[in-house]
C-alpha cells in the first residue's frame, strides 16, 4: 500500500509575524545584555565568550573596602570616583566586558552607553584573587587591561602562601612591561597616574576561605 502525502508549500513554514519580531541574542555581548539578574553570580565577557562565576564570600569585599578607605585621601582630593566589585567596565578594541573587584576612575571618566565605563578612561583596576578566579584574574585578565589602555593594575592574592599584592603598569602592545610583587604587610607603590604608597597590611587581618 502506498500513502500519499501532500507537500506542504514554503508559505506554510514561513514563521508567523510574532516569531518573525523574536530575534534571539547570538553573541556574547547580547546574551550579556539579555540575562536577567543573577543573585549570587557575576556575568563577564572574557577573550570573547560569556563567563558567568559565583561571587566571592563576604571576606572578599572587605579586601576591597579596605582598599577603597586607604585610597580616601587622593580620591578625595583628585576628585576621583572609586567603585567597588559593582560596575562593569567595556575594554577598548576587545570590547571584552569586565567587572573588576575595585575601579579607581576620574569623575568625568567616558562611557560606553550608559552603564559601562571605558577602560582607556581608567586609572587603576584591582583584581582580589579567590579560588573560583585565579586563572582568570592571574593569567587572562592583566593583557585585556593592558590592552584595554588601563595604566595600573593592582592583584591581591591572599590564597597564596604568604599572601602577595602585586601592581602591574606601564601597558604596552597587550601586556605590562613592569611588574612589582610584595608579600602582604610590605609598602608598595603605585606607579602614576595613581602615585600612592599602599601599605599593605591592611589586608594583612583579612581572612579569606580556601
Amino acid at each position: 500500500m502506498t500513502t500519499e502525502t501532500t507537500p506542504r508549500h514554503h508559505a506554510d513554514l514561513a514563521p508567523s509575524p510574532e516569531t518573525a519580531s523574536l530575534r534571539l541574542p547570538h553573541t556574547p555581548h547580547e546574551l550579556y545584555d539579555a540575562l536577567p539578574p543573577l543573585p549570587g553570580l557575576r556575568a563577564e565577557v572574557i577573550e570573547g565568550k560569556l563567563v558567568v562565576s559565583p561571587l566571592s564570600g563576604p571576606e572578599y569585599a572587605q579586601v576591597a573596602m579596605r582598599l577603597f578607605a586607604e585610597l580616601h585621601r587622593p580620591i578625595k582630593d583628585g576628585d576621583l570616583n572609586a567603585y567597588t566589585g559593582n560596575v562593569a567596565v567595556r575594554v577598548d578594541g576587545s570590547h571584552d566586558l569586565v567587572v573588576p573587584d575595585f575601579v579607581l576612575a576620574p569623575e568625568d571618566c567616558p562611557r560606553w552607553g550608559d552603564r559601562e565605563l571605558r577602560s582607556s578612561g581608567l586609572l587603576m583596576v584591582a583584581e582580589i584573587v579567590s579560588p573560583g578566579s585565579i586563572f582568570d584574574d592571574r593569567d587572562r585578565k592583566p593583557a585585556i587591561y593592558a590592552s584595554g589602555g588601563v595604566p595600573v593594575m593592582l592583584l591581591i592574592n591572599p590564597v597564596v602562601s604568604p599572601a602577595t599584592v602585586t601592581v602591574l603598569s606601564d601597558p604596552k602592545e597587550g601586556e605590562y612591561r613592569t611588574s612589582t610583587r610584595v608579600e602582604i604587610g610590605s609598602r608598595l607603590h603605585l606607579p602614576e597616574p595613581v602615585d600612592f604608597t599602599l601599605d599593605t597590611s591592611i589586608f594583612a587581618n583579612t581572612q579569606t576561605t580556601p
